[in-house]
């Protein structure tokens, strides 16, 4: 069976309620007969409640930014995974390098993370990927090979199926740089190769891995017709709905 490719909006700290509300208006009508591809947006905390409430009706899933791994607690500034459900929530990234390289969030973090994330049937978006010391220095599949491992700590086949994993290499973020089609399509091949490793064949050739690197409507055919990437993390090129819908209708 064909993995159903899932295009993903990281609006990272962008947007009011009011911006959240108008890029719908907009955005709904341009999607709404696409059936071809899942459709997810994550956006900042303070906008959840927004975002959610414009998605009812449509086929677009919303998800957090980050999540805690506590059920709860005195963690000031952090959201539990019971308050995302809460509100509607369904999806969440964890390891996305801004939170590795801001927040120190370790692979064990990640690990915790992740195993929160499937306990409470939310869908997790797991991010990996190297930066450009580590690329220049021909250590690309080991970095990624450690990042699997270290998230995948003590996850069972049986549990791993909602797993998502979207490779950005943090070279390509933000800096107009993007990985070509080839090396994207090879790094994925890669993650693939690892989680077959840890949790069998069947389980890693149905697990989806998106790329997310400045995804941009010209170059998102490209990306996503190599048969190893399977949906985009796309950061910038979201914001707007007609280069965000351009991207999803690829």
């Amino acid at each position: 069976m064909a993995r159903k490719k899932l295009i993903a909006a990281n609006w990272k700290m962008y947007k009011t309620p009011d911006e959240a509300k108008a890029f719908f208006a907009e955005f709904l009508p341009l999607v709404a007969a696409h059936t071809r591809d899942e459709i997810a947006i994550f956006p900042s905390p303070v906008l959840l409640p927004t975002v959610i409430d414009a998605a009812k009706g449509s086929k677009i899933s919303v998800g957090a930014q980050n999540i805690h791994f506590a059920d709860e607690g005195a963690y000031t500034g952090e959201t539990s995974i019971g308050q995302l459900k809460a509100i509607g929530g369904t999806h969440t990234l964890i390891g996305h390098s801004e939170r590795r390289q801001y927040f120190a969030e370790t692979d064990e973090i990640v690990n915790k993370k992740l195993h929160a994330a499937l306990k409470h049937c939310i869908v997790p978006i797991v991010c990996i990927g190297e930066v450009l010391e580590e690329r220049e220095a021909g250590k690309t599949a080991e970095v990624l090979k450690k990042q699997v491992t270290g998230a995948f700590a003590g996850i069972t086949p049986e549990a791993a199926a909602p797993i998502v994993i979207a490779y950005e290499p943090v070279w390509a973020i933000g800096t107009g740089k993007t990985a070509t089609p080839e090396m994207a399509a090879e790094a994925h091949a890669i993650v693939r190769a690892e989680v077959a490793k840890i949790l069998g064949a069947p389980v890693a050739n149905a697990m989806r891995i998106l790329y997310g690197g400045s995804v941009k409507p010209d170059n998102a055919s490209a990306l996503l017709n190599q048969a190893e990437i399977d949906g985009a993390l796309v950061g910038g090129a979201s914001l707007k709905a007609d280069s965000f819908k351009a991207i999803v209708t690829y």
